[in-house]
């Protein structure tokens, strides 16, 4: 066995045995697979391993077309049988939702060169006739779905890796992993110790005990999950082609062809956890009691649309455990505290995405990001503030719920509230409706009647005339939106300036009381990040930037060295604060202090030290809102006071509370992008028009990677589009992110933000397209049907900035 490596990878089920196949196929060799068991152990083995490529996420629809059509080529690289059957995917729609959901993936399918679209009741029946489609409101297909060898597919990604010089170690338990002085690991086993460059935790159902070795908590539960096999039914038999499997969601059951009999699983409402206080270390092949009664109503509703799955005998029933993350994806990424250590953990649907996880981590590891953005999979989303009751709450939730459409900012109540500010009370007494933002409880409308709750669709929902309310409040006189969510941090000492304008790309503010707007850059010369940084004294600066994105930020701070006597700290916690925004901002804030507000003393983009009805604050001259507006920082004891002193201020003004989808819709009005949604590392700075906020005759993070890209043509570039009125009001729906846009029947692009522009009168979305310019006509596809649009020259709320500047 080697005593040096690369990398070691802890875990030999499909997804450890995918990541070291492709770091393999990325050039290295020296790296190594630990298994304390046999190949498969855990999970994997009993996994039913169907395969399916369509998401609602478009980056993770990409990564699993690539597993799908990973498989065959796998086969014929390695010689092993990956069990591969295509025979196709029928997935069915029974409500509405459903029907949008399933018309708008078919959209994005077309945008991005994926199979599947819709067919008819008469071509369903043909492709499975023992389905009873009564009921079925649109029925989608997709030819490449079906199913794999867990085992298979799993020996082959390690016969592929050991071609290409890798070795695996099985029945070799990890003892130990401890980081060393030069940031190097030793992994510790009873067959002796390995000195690594990189750790990767893919340890499945031990995820969690492994990164405890580390000293790494990670919010994981197991919970017990079921499926059976039927004995052979006589229709199957007599057919010479396999069945497509079919996908019922809102049945919730799951359904495929198994030898000649018919395999069906569910997700019962009355679930059982497993293993809440650690996974048994001699635990490997067994399986949990079988336990049908718990998914009867399930196995029902599968028999009403499939009559032959009650008509044939039970040949075997697998109840065997899978481990979760909170939101069901998986725990992806370099553990930020500490240096080179990865987790892949939790995983799901692991058979459709076992190759795009193994590129993906390859990728990240091999040269420092990812080719697409996967926040929605990094494991910086989570803080330590996912606890165990909240882990368990919210595993619990998405397995009871796992066929439950995620519809767009849908804010699901498990495990909350969790961590309150001390506005918290304050606001809900004033009908705040919260959401979940990094652990925070933040609001996101406020309702005439406290206590009431958030509905949830593709179309308009309760929140949208309220919300609207909001937004004309602001605009027309002042709203105060809670900001306490934004990531607050303070650089100090000496080598202030010149840390941040390392880190940074653009040049820090060189006058005291200055603001500068700047990006971050990632590995491949990307947006990493947006930032205002202002500069409060010679050697003192405040930094704000995305609050989701806090954790994830500190790969990039971390990896420029703060000279000595410069402290970075994070304010985030310790600090709250309020936007006041909107034509009588000023005057209303004036009656609360002394400092002049005039734009003579106070002109955008600066920043002062000033006291609010005797509140010290931090006031910065800028709004996210694109109006005439102060944010003001304040210790996080000071919230609640200063929310009463602005609300009372408000009064005289007609002003009052504003949630963040008013603020969503006001930002969209001036065109504004945001963190993960317009700027991400996926795309270049001339693409998202912040270019000019790179200055390249300084050195900072990754400027050579910027270099490179800043010097080619924009592969796209983002706009402001304006939908048909009238085709939005009929659908009583807006653009919401991810709709595909098309032009002449050819996809150009993608929404990345959409909201109603409650102050302009019309449907709005910000998104990318190529080869189309301000004043062309394209289509939206809004719930996946074609909408008008029209790209606009300029944004339709206050275009030169005069009311920003006044």
């Amino acid at each position: 066995m080697r005593t040096h490596a690369q990398a070691v990878v802890i875990g030999g089920g499909v997804i450890g045995c995918s990541i070291l196949y492709h770091l393999t196929k990325m050039g290295w060799r020296d790296v190594m697979l630990l298994e304390r068991d046999e190949l498969t152990s855990g999970s994997t083995w009993h996994a039913a391993a169907n395969i399916h490529g369509l998401h609602d996420s478009t980056n993770i629809s990409r990564i699993q077309h690539y597993t799908m059509n990973l498989y065959n080529r796998l086969e014929a690289e390695t010689g092993q049988s990956c069990g591969v059957f295509q025979p196709g995917s029928l997935y069915l729609a029974q409500t509405e939702a459903r029907e949008h959901q399933l018309r708008l993936q078919a959209a994005k399918a077309r945008l991005y060169g994926m199979n599947f679209h819709e067919v008819g009741r008469d071509e369903a029946e043909r492709l499975h006739p023992l389905v009873n489609f009564d009921g079925i409101r649109c029925i989608m297909w997709e030819p490449d779905g079906g199913n794999v060898d867990p085992s298979g597919v799993t020996n082959a990604y390690a016969a592929g890796a050991r071609q290409n010089g890798a070795e695996v170690i099985r029945f070799c338990p990890v003892t130990g992993t401890e980081q060393q002085p030069d940031g190097t690991w030793i992994v510790r086993t009873p067959k002796g110790d390995i000195r690594t460059e990189w750790v990767v935790n893919a340890a499945g159902l031990w995820g969690r005990e492994v990164a405890a070795l580390a000293g790494i908590e990670l919010p994981l539960q197991p919970t017990e999950h079921q499926y059976f096999v039927t004995e052979t039914i006589a229709e199957i038999a007599a057919m010479d082609r396999r069945l497509p499997s079919v996908a019922d969601r809102d049945g919730e059951y799951y359904l495929r062809q198994e030898g000649k009999g018919l395999l069906v699983g569910a997700y019962e409402k009355d679930l059982r956890f497993w293993a809440e206080h650690g996974t048994p270390q001699g635990f490997g092949h067994e399986l949990f009691a079988d336990d049908l009664e718990r998914i009867e109503d399930n196995m029902m509703r599968a028999i009403d649309r499939v009559p032959a799955v009650g008509q044939a005998g039970i040949k075997r029933v697998i109840n065997g455990p899978m481990i979760w993350s909170p939101d069901a994806n998986v725990l992806f990424g370099p553990v930020p505290e500490v240096s080179n250590y990865f987790c892949c953990n939790g995983i799901i649907p692991g058979f459709s995405q076992s190759g795009g996880m193994g590129l993906l981590a390859a990728d990240w590891i091999v040269t420092g990001e990812t080719r697409y953005d996967m926040f929605a999979w990094d494991i910086a989303r989570f803080g330590a503030w996912a606890d165990k009751a909240f882990t368990k709450a919210r595993v619990g939730d998405q397995y009871a719920n796992r066929f439950k459409i995620h519809f767009p900012g849908e804010e699901r109540a498990a495990g909350r509230p969790m961590r309150r500010r001390g506005a918290y009370d304050l606001q809900k007494g004033l009908g705040a409706v919260f959401g979940l933002n990094y652990g925070w409880e933040h609001p996101l409308w406020y309702a005439d009647t406290p206590g009431t709750e958030d509905t949830d669709g593709f179309t308009r929902q309760n929140w949208w005339a309220p919300v609207g309310r909001e937004c004309r409040m602001l605009r027309d006189n002042a709203g105060i939106i809670d900001i306490s969510n934004f990531a607050k941090y303070r650089c100090t000492g000496p080598g202030a300036e010149a840390w941040l304008n390392a880190v940074f790309a653009n040049t820090m503010p060189g006058t005291v009381g200055r603001s500068c707007l700047t990006p971050l850059i990632g590995k491949r010369g990307g947006i990493a990040g947006d930032f205002t940084v202002t500069r409060l004294a010679e050697d003192d600066f405040w930094i704000i930037g995305s609050g989701m994105a806090e954790r994830y930020h500190q790969r990039f701070f971390k990896a420029v060295p703060l000279p000595e006597g410069t402290d970075f700290v994070s304010m985030t916690e310790a600090y709250c604060g309020f936007n006041v925004a909107g034509p009588k901002s000023r005057e209303m804030l004036q009656r609360l202090t002394n400092a002049s507000l005039a734009t003579e003393d106070f002109a955008f983009m600066r920043s002062k030290w000033i006291d609010l009805a005797g509140i010290r604050v931090l006031a910065l001259r800028v709004s996210f809102t694109g109006d005439l507006g102060w944010e003001l920082h304040c210790a996080a004891e000071d919230q609640a006071r200063l929310l009463e002193v602005l609300l009372q201020a408000g009064r005289a003004f007609e002003a009052g509370p504003v949630g963040s989808r008013a603020l969503m819709s006001l930002r969209v009005e001036k065109g504004y992008g945001s963190w993960s949604r317009e700027y991400s590392p996926e795309y270049w700075p001339q693409e998202v028009g912040l270019a000019r906020l790179c200055k390249m005759d300084k050195n900072f993070l990754n400027r050579e990677a910027l270099a490179t890209t800043i010097a080619k043509e924009a592969r796209e570039h983002l706009v402001l589009l304006a939908l048909d009125k009238d085709q939005t009001d009929a659908a009583n729906a807006d653009a919401t992110g991810g709709e595909p846009i098309f032009r002449g029947g050819r996809g150009i692009g993608r929404v990345t933000s959409g909201t109603y522009g409650y102050t302009v009168g019309t449907s709005l979305a910000l998104g990318f397209v190529t080869g189309a310019e301000a004043g062309d006509e394209v289509e939206v596809m809004v719930l996946g049907q074609p909408h008008k649009a029209t790209i606009l020259h300029e944004p339709p709320f206050d275009p030169r900035g005069t009311r920003l500047r006044a």
